[in-house]
């Protein structure tokens, strides 16, 4: 499925689905959430044939949002156990003029290191603009809002290689 992702705790597979990762975050960052469970379907598999230990899982990564970090957080408590770092210029200035931004997630297990790069074109640039702005008037702030849950309805229900491109790195 393209929803969910299984991982291992102590051995004993543990599922979590958009749905589950989303009542965690709260939803106010659907796309972010989107984004961190589609990077990890696409690195996981090269790190490992089988399930992924998630307490074994570290994380760097450029992506700062709220979303993304919650969805690394619930399926690896990469967060709560000092597994996860952000680094933003890892990314490049920004997704548009500068890809891939943010959207640059490397997972390291068990001494490999797969790395995620989100692919070109789904990242629209009105989202990125309203993103940054500050003092956005209520209809921006309106739209902006929108466009974040037309990105996770997008984005879902696709493969996560079609979104991102993952590698072993060394």
């Amino acid at each position: 499925m393209h929803d969910t992702i299984t991982v291992c705790e102590n051995g004993r597979p543990l599922t979590f689905s958009f749905e589950a990762i989303m009542a965690y975050h709260g939803g106010g960052f659907p796309g972010g959430v989107v984004h961190g469970l589609k990077a990890m379907q696409a690195a996981f598999p090269l790190l490992d044939d089988k399930l992924l230990e998630r307490r074994e899982i570290s994380i760097l990564t450029a992506f700062t949002g709220p979303g993304g970090r919650d969805a690394l957080e619930m399926v690896t408590r990469g967060l709560t156990e000092n597994r996860l770092a952000v680094f933003r210029p890892l990314g490049g200035k920004d997704v548009i003029t500068d890809p891939p931004g943010p959207y640059l997630f490397r997972f390291a297990y068990r001494g490999k290191t797969a790395e995620a790069v989100i692919k070109p074109g789904h990242v629209l640039e009105e989202f990125i603009r309203l993103g940054g702005k500050k003092d956005k008037s209520a209809e921006e702030t309106a739209r902006h809002e929108a466009l974040k849950a037309e990105m996770a309805e997008r984005l879902l229900p696709l493969a996560a290689d079609e979104i991102y491109t993952a590698r072993l790195i060394d």
